[in-house]
C-alpha cells in the first residue's frame, strides 16, 4: 500500500523561503523569520530556560538557517530541520556554559512573544498550565502547539520513540484539561 502524501502549506511556503533564501532573497529571509520566530524562540526557552540565551539561540539559529540554505535539501519538513538546528544549538550553549538558569513558572508569560488581545486569555490559561507540567512535557506541548509540528517530527527532534511522544503529549493534555 502506497503511503499518502501529504502536504500542508505553512511547510510548502518555508520550503520556497528557503529556496529563495539559498538565492540570497533578503524577503524571504524576513517571510522565514516571521512564520517560525515564535516557535523558535519558544522551543530555545523550553530548553536553556533563560530569555537572554533563548533570544541569542534564535539568532543564531537564522545565521545557521541563512547559511545553511543553499544544501537545504527538503523532505518536505522544513520547520523540523530548523528546529533541529536551534536544538543542537542549545545543546551547545548548555555544555559550554554548564548551568541551566530557571525560569519561575509565573514568569513565562513574561518572556513569550507577544500576542493580540484576542489570544491573551489563551496566553494565560497555556502559561498556568505550562507550570503543572514536566520539562519534557513543556517542550512536546509547546512544539506541537507553539511550532506545529506532528507527533512524528517531535519525537525524532527530541530523540525519543513516537509512543512515548503520544502518551506524554495525551497525559500533558489531560493534566491541562483536570487543572483548567
Amino acid at each position: 500500500m502506497a503511503k499518502k502524501q501529504t502536504h500542508f502549506p505553512e511547510s510548502e511556503a518555508l520550503e520556497r523561503c528557503l529556496k529563495d533564501i539559498a538565492t540570497g532573497s533578503q524577503e524571504a529571509f524576513e517571510e522565514l523569520y516571521h512564520r517560525t520566530s515564535s516557535g523558535i524562540y519558544a522551543f530555545a526557552l523550553s530548553l536553556v530556560k533563560n530569555a537572554h540565551d533563548a533570544q541569542d539561540i534564535m539568532h543564531d539559529t537564522y545565521l545557521r538557517v541563512y547559511s545553511a540554505a543553499p544544501a537545504y535539501q527538503s523532505n518536505g519538513t522544513p520547520m523540523a530541520w530548523i528546529l533541529t538546528i536551534t536544538r543542537n544549538l542549545c545543546y551547545n550553549h548548555l555544555n559550554d556554559r554548564k548551568r541551566i538558569a530557571e525560569i519561575a513558572p509565573d514568569e513565562w508569560d513574561l518572556h513569550l512573544p507577544p500576542v493580540e488581545d484576542s489570544a491573551r486569555e489563551d496566553r494565560i490559561a497555556l502559561t498556568e498550565g505550562l507550570k503543572i507540567l514536566t520539562d519534557e512535557e513543556r517542550q512536546i506541548v509547546i512544539l506541537h502547539a507553539v511550532s506545529d509540528l506532528k507527533h512524528k517530527q517531535i519525537a525524532e527532534l527530541l530523540n525519543l520513540p513516537l509512543s512515548t511522544v503520544l502518551s506524554k503529549y495525551r497525559r500533558s493534555i489531560q493534566k491541562l484539561e483536570k487543572n483548567l
